[in-house]
């Protein structure tokens, strides 16, 4: 099967023809060479952080959600399981923004290396999570795989820089999940369980996203389809911070970091997982 080379041209109808140049107004005899002094290297990294969320449905009496608080820092695999029913997914619904908690904050904290804020929370910006539902492949919407990637992508909009940001975006989603040996004319429809899997987690990077949501990534996949997902979060949470639910806990295992239970009324607990 043919490779195939993203560029902004093919995606959007541009041309980007002007490469990048680093230029000095001094000739080298000019230029001065100072001793470089040593600088503290600072480990500072952010963290995912949900306090005391409380989630009421509008125009219901009965909380959702109660008192739900956890952190996870960057490039973390978080798990939370428990009861079908219990809100694992209505959680992760209000990560995604899809939903506002009745009360409580979502937010990444920045820390440094001695766990002391660096600076003020920032909102967590629905745009910049990304979600993949359970059993995904039933919402693809195009006809091939490179629409279904870039489907809602500006094409009027934005100069060739933009758009060239997006097509090195969208080469780097398509390298993580390993989509390389698929042809982008390819209906969606007609891929494997694990490659459909794979598209629909490439939708999602190809924005990059500070945090990823997985709800029941392994449902419905064959032995060997769900080894091939467990093999390509284990790469990914090299990148991303990621936050799953699932039954799974078997197989997920060895990736975990953190994991929560949610019980029953929607009361989360952290947990060590042993299976």
């Amino acid at each position: 099967m043919a490779a195939f080379t993203f560029t902004a041209s093919s995606l959007f109808g541009s041309r980007i023809t002007e490469p990048l140049t680093l230029i000095s107004s001094k000739s080298p005899s000019m230029l001065n060479f100072k001793r470089t002094p040593i600088i503290k290297i600072s480990c500072d990294y952010s963290c995912l952080e949900v306090k005391d969320i409380h989630y009421r449905p509008p125009g219901t009496q009965i909380n959702l959600l109660n008192g739900v608080s956890f952190s996870l820092p960057e490039k973390s695999f978080g798990l939370i399981f428990g009861q079908s029913g219990s809100g694992k997914t209505t959680l992760l619904q209000l990560l995604a923004g899809l939903s506002k908690p009745t009360s409580g904050s979502i937010f990444i904290q920045s820390y440094t290396d001695d766990v002391k804020p660096t600076q003020s929370p920032k909102s967590l910006v629905p745009e910049r999570v990304g979600i993949v539902f359970q059993f995904p492949e039933r919402y693809f919407v195009a006809d091939n795989v490179l629409d279904e990637v870039t489907f809602g992508w500006p094409r009027q909009r934005g100069g060739p820089q933009l758009k060239e940001h997006l097509v090195l975006n969208l080469q780097r989603a398509f390298n993580w999940v390993g989509l390389n040996g698929v042809s982008l004319d390819k209906d969606p429809h007609s891929l494997s369980g694990g490659y459909k899997r794979r598209l629909a987690l490439a939708v999602q990077l190809a924005q990059v996203p500070d945090l990823l949501i997985l709800d029941e990534p392994l449902a419905g996949l064959d032995w060997k389809a769900r080894a091939d997902v467990v093999k390509l979060l284990k790469h990914l949470k090299k990148e991303l911070t990621i936050l799953v639910v699932s039954h799974d806990l078997k197989e997920l295992e060895e990736l975990v970091d953190r994991s929560w239970r949610m019980e029953m009324g929607g009361f989360l607990r952290e947990e060590h997982l042993v299976v």
